[in-house]
């Protein structure tokens, strides 16, 4: 579990399949990552819980850390067909705007540098999401490729392991 000081991100897990199916379901949030069935989202869930067991890492639940209401999901995840670590965020569109992606994001960011060993962490991002643009750019994430996921474009950004303090 990660805390910050609005969230709490704790693993993804099959037992959230409703709210991440409601999550994906608000044609705002699917314009640019698409929606699930409830079949779909277990299979996807699945994924997830396989990547933390035998990964060490994986998308996580964020929860607004006073209601424990489920925000979205964020989190690293591992792209077979790029061979990339991505720090992905997905947030319920009513609770954009308030710095929160770049809040839990970042929490997945050092973690990720921490537990994790990548010496690059990389975003996808679709050319039209100028939201996540801005928080892959808060985040210090710099434009590396232009490339394609799920048969759709996406911008590829990166961001190297940061240098140890002396």
């Amino acid at each position: 579990m990660l805390e910050t000081d609005r969230l709490l991100l704790r693993p993804l897990r099959l037992a959230d399949v409703d709210d991440f199916v409601a999550l994906h379901s608000d044609d705002r949030v699917n314009r640019f990552v698409g929606s699930y069935t409830r079949d779909q989202a277990l299979a996807r869930l699945g994924t997830v819980e396989q990547q933390w067991e035998q990964r060490g890492h994986g998308l996580f639940a964020v929860l607004d850390r006073t209601t424990g209401e489920f925000v979205g999901r964020v989190g690293p995840q591992f792209w077979d067909q790029f061979g990339e670590v991505e720090i992905a965020w997905t947030l319920r569109a009513e609770r954009w705007g308030q710095g929160l992606a770049t809040e839990a994001a970042r929490a997945c960011v050092d973690w990720a540098f921490e537990h994790l060993d990548e010496h690059c962490l990389v975003a996808y991002i679709h050319p039209e999401n100028a939201a996540s643009h801005r928080v892959a750019q808060r985040l210090g994430f710099t434009v590396l490729r232009a490339d394609v996921l799920f048969d759709k474009p996406v911008v590829v950004y990166a961001l190297n392991r940061p240098a140890p303090r002396a």
